[in-house]
């Protein structure tokens, strides 16, 4: 896979990441007119960071430390990655439009447990951890993947305590 082609693939990831946030907003305005309230704001712009710092340093580390795509790492990282994304829409599917880039719960709705939420607390954790790990390998952008992973660990632990606080405040 050439430095073009990944550069590809990341822009494909960044407008995948656009959806979301399409959604994301739309489903706000929708837990909001129904008396959803958000919690956790003050970790979302490091987040919002986090996650385009993931994207950048996957183009800047492939392109100027000039990574060589492994095929016997790469294209098993190339099928997490795809396998991440679908992991990811599952749980947006599986959620509906209480899914959100926010910490947003809307009272008298019931916890989702269904999908892959039957199986694992915080599905779409999984798919950003595995993401943010394979992405980067995809290419070689090894520093990239252990800068994120560190910060992005640092950032669930906040994340996740957050999700249960709110989850526990209104589904006692």
């Amino acid at each position: 896979m050439s430095q073009v082609w990944y550069s590809v693939l990341v822009g494909l990831v960044a407008v995948e990441r656009l959806a979301e946030l399409v959604v994301a907003k739309r489903n706000l305005a929708w837990s909001l007119a129904r008396g959803g309230r958000e919690t956790g704001f003050a970790h979302y712009p490091f987040m919002v960071v986090l996650h385009t710092g993931l994207l950048a340093g996957c183009l800047a580390e492939v392109w100027l430390a000039d990574r060589d795509f492994v095929a016997l790492l790469g294209w098993p990282m190339l099928a997490l990655v795809v396998l991440s994304q679908a992991l990811r829409w599952w749980c947006i599917r599986v959620l509906g439009r209480q899914w959100n880039t926010r910490i947003v719960v809307v009272p008298g709705l019931p916890r989702v447990t269904g999908g892959p939420y039957r199986l694992v607390p915080h599905p779409n954790y999984v798919a950003v951890v595995v993401e943010g790990v394979a992405l980067p390998l995809v290419h070689g952008a090894w520093l990239t993947a252990l800068v994120f992973t560190v910060l992005n660990a640092g950032l669930l632990t906040v994340r996740i305590r957050a999700e249960n606080d709110a989850l526990r405040s209104v589904h006692v």
